[in-house]
């Protein structure tokens, strides 16, 4: 406790960071790459940095496996590396 009665408190700082942001014009893409996600653990482990970002702009995340794309319920799009690469709209989907 300080001398004025008030107590002292930590502020404790987690680093997060986006492996790849990306600007076209006035828009703003934020992607993240993963090898695999075998589980919701490192589902929400890449997901946690881009849901900490304050503003509206797309977030991706890329993955090895040949999948389906979706939309988890945090709005983020998550796609295959393939499509990602090999689709001119992959931005826009």
């Amino acid at each position: 406790m300080l001398d004025s009665g008030v107590e002292a408190s930590r502020i404790i700082k987690i680093a997060l960071e986006v492996d790849f942001v990306c600007n076209r014009g006035s828009q703003r893409y934020y992607i993240q790459s993963a090898f695999a996600i075998p589980d919701s653990n490192k589902m929400d482990q890449e997901k946690n940095s881009l849901v900490h970002i304050g503003d509206s702009f797309k977030k991706i995340i890329v993955v090895r496996d040949r999948i389906k794309l979706w939309r988890n319920e945090d709005g983020i799009v998550v796609m295959g590396i393939m499509d990602f690469l090999l689709n001119p709209n992959s931005l826009e989907l």
